[in-house]
């Protein structure tokens, strides 16, 4: 029972430290990321496992992992407002053309991170071809092109 509560407490825990530091943790990774992931992760196991490291206690802990998600899931789908404390909601970088500085400094990110958006998704090369940029829950960028940009 000790194992589910740690797994409970340490997923949770990982799910407002994520939510916290914002989307850009998942959108573009950089090679801090990585290692900061690797070590997060050795830690998450040590915190998780203490000092069972027996087959019984990590199938436990990975059906309590997966059926905590799976509950999530459930809760975010019937209470928006969960949703919206879980997963965020969309942000506007550039709405009608305009950057909004505000937006980029909150999550962490410049006009460079749209710009790779909106050539990957439309091959513009310049700020002033786009309409909207969104940053997405997922924490994918929508860009919108201006018409006939």
């Amino acid at each position: 029972m000790d194992s589910v509560i740690r797994g409970v407490a340490i997923y949770l825990l990982l799910v407002v430290i994520i939510r916290a530091t914002g989307r850009r943790t998942m959108a573009q990774a950089t090679p801090f990321d990585f290692v900061l992931l690797l070590i997060v992760a050795e830690t998450t196991q040590q915190a998780l496992l203490g000092d069972d490291f027996s087959i019984t206690n990590a199938v436990i802990l990975i059906v309590t992992l997966f059926m905590l998600d799976v509950g999530l899931s459930y809760l975010k789908r019937w209470s928006p407002s969960v949703s919206r404390l879980i997963d965020g909601r969309p942000t506007f970088l550039i709405h009608d053309g305009q950057i909004d500085e505000r937006a980029l400094k909150k999550t962490r990110m410049d006009t460079s991170d749209v710009m790779v958006a909106a050539r990957a998704q439309h091959g513009l090369e310049r700020l002033d071809q786009i309409k909207h940029a969104v940053l997405e829950n997922d924490a994918g960028i929508t860009i919108i092109p201006r018409p006939g940009a």
